[in-house]
C-alpha cells in the first residue's frame, strides 16, 4: 500500500507525527525524498504536494492519501473520505474591504473575484445563484483588492489575521476544511487500508484521554465507580496477598485533576495516571 502525504508545509510534520504515532515508523522520512519505506514492508509512503496528492490518489499512484478537505474539493476528484485526521483546520471564505459595498454573497454578481481555488469558488457561486467572474491567481491573494484586480476573494483563514491586516472583511463561509485520509474507491476495502483506518482512528480516539490506575479497598468500588465511570465502567483485579483491588481506568483529561482529588477522598492510593498512545474502541 502506498500513502501519499504532503512533503513539506505546515501539513508535513503532522502528518509524519500520525503515522508514528499509529504505528508506521517513516525510514529516513526526514530526507524529504520522494519516497520512503516504513517498519511494515508493505506499506511505502510517498512525499507530494498537497494539492497534487488528490491526482496521486485519483491515478492510482496512492491507494490512499493525506491532505487537506479543500485541497480534495479543488482537485474534482471522486475520492472516498475514510477519517477526518482533525488537524490542520481552516475555513475557506468570501471576503471584501471592509469599507466597500460588499457586505452580503448577493453583493458580489457581476463583479470580478480573485482565488487560488477556482473550482471550489466556481461551485459555491452556482449554490448561491450568483454571476461572478472568477479569476485565479497563484499568490498575495489579499492583495488584489487594493490594486484593483479585483472586488473581493475567496482564501483560506485560520486566524482572521491576515485579512484583518489587509483591511478584509468576511462575507460568507464558503468552506471548513481540515485534514483528511482520502482512498481510491477500489482500494476502500483493501485489509491495508482498512488496518490504516483502524490505527488512525486509535490514535484519535486516545487524544485527549488518560489511563488511570490506583489500589483501593474492595468495599470502596462503588464510590469509585461513581469517580470512575470510564469506557463501560473501571476495570477491577485483585492484587496479590492484599484484600484491597487494582483499579484501571480511561478518564478524559479534563476531568483527571479532579477525579484524583476525588479518589483519594475514597479511600483510593497509588493513583498513577499515564497518557494513551492508541485507544480502539
Amino acid at each position: 500500500m502506498r500513502i501519499a502525504v504532503p512533503n513539506k508545509g505546515r501539513l508535513h510534520d503532522p502528518t509524519v507525527e500520525l503515522l508514528e504515532r499509529a504505528g508506521l515508523h517513516v525510514k529516513n522520512g526526514a530526507d524529504r525524498k520522494l519516497y520512503a519505506d516504513t517498519v511494515d514492508p508493505e506499506v511505502t509512503v510517498l512525499f507530494a504536494r498537497a494539492a497534487d496528492i488528490p491526482e496521486y490518489v485519483r491515478d492510482g499512484a496512492a491507494e490512499v492519501g493525506v491532505t487537506g478537505l479543500d485541497q480534495m474539493r479543488e482537485s474534482g476528484h471522486d475520492l472516498d473520505e475514510l477519517v477526518d485526521l482533525e488537524f490542520g483546520s481552516c475555513r475557506l471564505v468570501l471576503a471584501a474591504p471592509e469599507d466597500g459595498d460588499i457586505t452580503s454573497v448577493e453583493d458580489v454578481a457581476g463583479k470580478t473575484v480573485a482565488t487560488e481555488f477556482p473550482t471550489i469558488a466556481r461551485e459555491y457561486f452556482a449554490e448561491k445563484g450568483v454571476d461572478a467572474d472568477v479569476v485565479e491567481v497563484t499568490g498575495a491573494t489579499e492583495l488584489t483588492p487594493h490594486v484593483e484586480m479585483a472586488d473581493a476573494i475567496i482564501d483560506i483563514t485560520s486566524t482572521g489575521t491576515t485579512l484583518r491586516m489587509n483591511r478584509l472583511a468576511v462575507v460568507d463561509e464558503v468552506l471548513s476544511s481540515s485534514v483528511r485520509l482520502f482512498a481510491h474507491p477500489d482500494a476502500v476495502d483493501d485489509p491495508k487500508v482498512e488496518q490504516l483506518v483502524t490505527a488512525f482512528r486509535s490514535v484519535l480516539a486516545a487524544e485527549d484521554k488518560r489511563y488511570v490506575m490506583m489500589n483501593a479497598p474492595r468495599d470502596r468500588l462503588d464510590d469509585i465507580r461513581e469517580v470512575l465511570p470510564g469506557l463501560g465502567g473501571p476495570t477491577v483485579m485483585d492484587v496479590a496477598g492484599d484484600d484491597g483491588v487494582a483499579v484501571h481506568a480511561v478518564v478524559d483529561e479534563r476531568h483527571v485533576f479532579e477525579a484524583v482529588n476525588d479518589l483519594k477522598a475514597v479511600g483510593a492510593s497509588g493513583i498513577l495516571v499515564t497518557e494513551i498512545e492508541r485507544l480502539v474502541e
